[in-house]
């Protein structure tokens, strides 16, 4: 049975940008994840060991995000979808948003960001 587990609003205070103050400064940014994973058997057993930890998924976007200082929102999304899908064999796919609600765009908006979507791969064989 596949699922999806599901963690938005992460706010976290990072350096990434291109322009000189994002990268001294930084600014908040906020992440939301979607977790593709096969959930029948924690549905039916009940147990941790069965599924994801949300909590470990947390701590591993955070230090994947804060890790280093990108300049593109597309590179930082990308690092977290790396690390989850290394650290977490259960996880088939993740979707990373990405909110940058204080980027420095001359305009009044509410939100800008992106959105990336890793699979990942089967081993190959041969």
């Amino acid at each position: 049975m596949s699922g999806t587990i599901f963690i938005t609003g992460i706010v976290i205070h990072a350096r990434h940008g291109v322009m000189d103050h994002e990268t001294e400064v930084g600014q908040r940014f906020v992440i939301d994840l979607e977790l593709s994973a096969d959930l029948s058997e924690s549905s039916r057993t009940d147990r941790l060991a069965d599924t994801v930890s949300y909590s470990n998924v947390v701590a591993t976007a955070t230090a994947a995000f804060k890790n280093a200082n990108y300049k593109l929102l597309e590179r930082a999304a990308g690092a977290v979808a790396d690390a989850i899908l290394a650290a977490f064999s259960k996880i088939s796919a993740v979707k990373v948003t990405v909110h940058k609600p204080h980027a420095p765009i001359a305009a009044i908006f509410h939100d800008v960001g992106v959105v990336l979507t890793r699979v990942r791969q089967s081993p190959q064989h041969g």
